[in-house]
């Protein structure tokens, strides 16, 4: 197959492939096929082909090696085992702690009474 033909072939299944992509919600590749009188084995052999060339250009791994990917777990902490982060600086001793249920509250000696006072007034309402 010269260049030529190539790039034709090409450029058609490439708007195949958008359409199948674009394709109504809840309707299956392979329904989609069927309906167009498309072959699936030349679709994703087309689909892959396309994707090749792509990763090609872009200087992507091609990762056909099982071998050559390598996995790395990830510890997830569960929510016993977390622990609240500080929101106030370190530095900062606080002078007084308010908690009501879940809400923690840790006031300085730099708060105004302005704030103080709405802070206590969102407290009670909470």
């Amino acid at each position: 197959m010269d260049q030529l033909t190539h790039n034709v072939r090409r450029s058609n299944w490439i708007n195949i492939i958008r359409q199948c992509q674009d394709r109504p919600a809840g309707t299956t590749a392979k329904q989609w096929l069927a309906e167009n009188d498309i072959s699936e084995k030349s679709y994703y052999y087309w689909l892959r082909k396309i994707r090749r060339e792509v990763c090609e250009q872009e200087g992507l791994q091609d990762v056909t090696n099982p071998s050559a990917l390598s996995f790395v777990e990830i510890p997830v902490k569960t929510a016993l085992d977390t622990t609240p982060v500080p929101t106030v600086p370190a530095a900062m001793t606080p002078v007084a702690v308010i908690r009501s249920g879940r809400l923690t509250l840790e006031l300085s000696n730099d708060i105004s009474e302005s704030l103080l006072c709405r802070l206590l007034q969102e407290v009670l309402h909470a």
